[in-house]
């Protein structure tokens, strides 16, 4: 076997296999120099989750701290204490970055290609745990007159550790997760180098759902506190797990109402006569996209002081010191910062091939969130839009070992979706984010009813994944054959 990814996906399928089917022989494949995955490569000021740890750390590891939100360098600590505790570090081949991957019926296996790397690499069953975005650049629109600005432009995706910005004018552009994160972190002396910047000015088109939660999750302390972390853990993973399923469902099915809580929030937390219903009232209903999670009301806390503030309004263009807007107002800057999103990528850019034809990915269809129709021995992780990306992962992880599981014991080699042609089809993902809008087009597409259809919902996903049986009918299977396991496959071991 052979996992695609060392983040926190790849790192947590290995775990999967390490407990639940020892001895299974597997290499991690990890295009870049260091394990973490989005957590080794965003060093952005005040880079932290936006889901609570308690839901993100792995079931079968829970988090051990009360910090709901913890900062990137800890959650790569987490990653790698992981790692090393199951083994799985010492499976992890650096700087092997898969290109193509080539399935071969009669073989039953994969052959791998990676560039600067002698040979392929084969194996009979690939996991891509690469995520979902382009590592080496995210997404910046057109600026215009960007090329004329003096100062330092930057995206958070590729931020230079060594930029200083102590008493310095920046300017966010975004309106996401990110840059609710910066706007704060840019004002703390103790985020990075020497200083805070002299002011922050949030710039976005539109705005998002901002909700203050504690850094703290004082349910998780006193449970800790006084009872055996064997019973605690669990514990507050179940009711954080409740708390967004209920959130979610809520904001579904009664988006006034929770538009209306989230409003008066906003105004409890900020400067009285704050334009609220200009710069925190999103045009569409909660949870249609992501909602953005500040930890104790920073940003708020920020805006009340005046280091920062946000503007709405549209980019006419940059000029030689700073942003000139449609309304005329000219924001001044040292500083740019283009948090404007990720640009979507499957597989991590790797081309599938099935019997030497490519495969289109808008052309198959995604079986229980997890698998294509027509991909042989493929399973992908992609964690939830609305909920901790793990709690999908740890899920996936599981049915995995359930499928190898029935491979292993019935003696077969190959198990492959087999598209309903009666299932109607569905966008992917049904979510307003811009970065899926943007590729909606070049993604796999779901089906309207199981299993071909994305809950979105782990309590459904708990059920169907963990007690659904593994040779339902859309699932063919093909009997192992007989086979010498070439020199390629046996270095995976």
């Amino acid at each position: 076997m052979v996992i695609v990814g060392a983040g926190l996906s790849g790192v947590g399928t290995a775990c999967h296999l390490e407990r639940d089917l020892p001895g299974t022989r597997y290499a991690v494949l990890e295009a870049r120099e260091d394990l973490g995955g989005t957590w080794s490569l965003f060093r952005y000021p005040g880079i932290r989750s936006d889901s609570d740890m308690h839901t993100l750390g792995y079931r079968f590891r829970p988090w051990s701290s009360a910090t709901a939100l913890a900062d990137g360098p800890s959650i790569l600590e987490y990653v790698r204490d992981t790692a090393q505790e199951y083994g799985v570090d010492r499976k992890i081949r650096y700087g092997h970055r898969v290109t193509r991957a080539s399935w071969d019926s009669d073989a039953q296996r994969w052959t791998l290609e990676m560039p600067g790397r002698e040979g392929t690499l084969t194996c009979s069953f690939l996991l891509m745990c690469s995520g979902y975005y382009r590592y080496d650049h995210g997404y910046t629109p057109d600026l215009p007159g960007i090329e004329r600005f003096g100062g330092t432009v930057v995206h958070p995706q590729l931020w230079d550790p060594e930029l200083d910005y102590a008493g310095r004018r920046v300017v966010v552009i975004g309106s996401g997760a990110t840059a609710v994160t910066l706007v704060p972190a840019l004002l703390d002396e103790g985020t990075q180098g020497d200083g805070r910047a002299a002011h922050v000015t949030q710039l976005q088109r539109s705005p998002s759902y901002v909700l203050s939660i504690g850094r703290t999750d004082v349910v998780a302390e006193a449970l800790s506190r006084w009872l055996p972390r064997a019973v605690a853990d669990p514990l507050t993973r179940a009711k954080n797990i409740a708390q967004i399923i209920t959130l979610y469902q809520l904001s579904q099915r009664f988006p006034r109402f929770v538009r209306g809580l989230l409003r008066k929030a906003t105004l409890a937390a900020l400067p009285a006569g704050y334009d609220v219903d200009t710069h925190f009232n999103p045009r569409y209903d909660p949870w249609d996209q992501r909602m953005c999670m500040v930890g104790d009301g920073d940003l708020f806390r920020a805006i009340r002081r005046g280091d920062a503030d946000i503007v709405t309004d549209t980019i006419e263009t940059f000029t030689e010191t700073g942003i000139r807007l449609r309304s005329g107002q000219e924001l001044e800057a040292d500083i740019v910062v283009t948090a404007t999103g990720l640009t979507l990528q499957m597989f991590g850019g790797a081309e599938i091939v099935v019997d030497g034809e490519p495969v289109h990915l808008p052309d198959t269809m995604a079986y229980k969130g997890m698998m294509l129709s027509g991909v042989p021995n493929l399973v992908y992780m992609i964690g939830y839009t609305n909920a901790s990306w793990t709690l999908k992962v740890d899920l996936v992880g599981e049915y995995v070992v359930r499928l190898l599981r029935h491979l292993r014991d019935r003696g077969l080699g190959v198990a492959v979706p087999e598209r309903d042609p009666e299932v109607e089809e569905a966008p992917f993902l049904d979510f307003g984010a811009g970065y899926v809008q943007r590729s909606i087009d070049e993604l796999p597409k779901q089906g309207t009813r199981a299993p071909w259809r994305l809950a979105m919902n782990y309590a459904v996903d708990a059920v169907a994944l963990r007690r659904s049986r593994v040779d339902d009918a859309a699932m063919r299977f093909v009997p192992a054959a007989a086979r010498r396991v070439p020199p390629a496959e046996r270095a995976a071991g």
